[in-house]
């Protein structure tokens, strides 16, 4: 049988409450949850749906479509590097793939499009801390200090 990752659902709850003024709660819902618990597994999309009277087709359906969400959480630090056409230009592919060769697997190095940052890429999101105007050797140092 699976184990759910979010023991507590009351957390979940707390998270779903703390929305629900909102209008179209979900999608900061899952924000928050993503954040407190470091994935959205089933027992949270059970929670959610049943707090916000969807189906859990209609919840896991969102947190399949957006790429942030995770079923599971990812046990090695992650570094977001920017993939969208402007870092591109700046030689984003390349420096993606230098950095996953100087990671070796000891951080998980995953694609965003666009950190809002075009005219200083290519950037990176470590944690909520966008990094601009990097290069192999200021990459290098947030790979090493991660």
């Amino acid at each position: 049988m699976e184990q759910d990752i979010v023991s507590d659902p009351s957390g979940v709850i707390a998270i779903v409450q703390r929305h629900a003024h909102r209008e179209g709660p979900l999608l900061p819902i899952l924000h928050d949850v993503q954040t407190e618990f470091g994935c959205v597994d089933e027992s949270a999309i059970r929670a959610i749906a049943l707090a916000l009277n969807l189906s859990r087709a209609e919840v896991h359906g969102v947190v399949s479509f957006y790429h942030d969400f995770r079923k599971q959480p990812e046990p090695r630090p992650v570094l977001k590097l920017c993939r969208a056409e402007a870092c591109q230009a700046r030689g984003s592919e390349p420096l993606a793939e230098w950095a996953e060769a100087k990671a070796g697997g000891r951080i998980a190095i995953e694609p965003v499009y666009c950190l809002g940052l075009c005219s200083v890429g290519p950037n990176a999101l470590i944690g909520g801390e966008v990094h601009a105007r990097l290069d192999q050797p200021a990459l290098g140092a947030l790979i090493e200090a991660l």
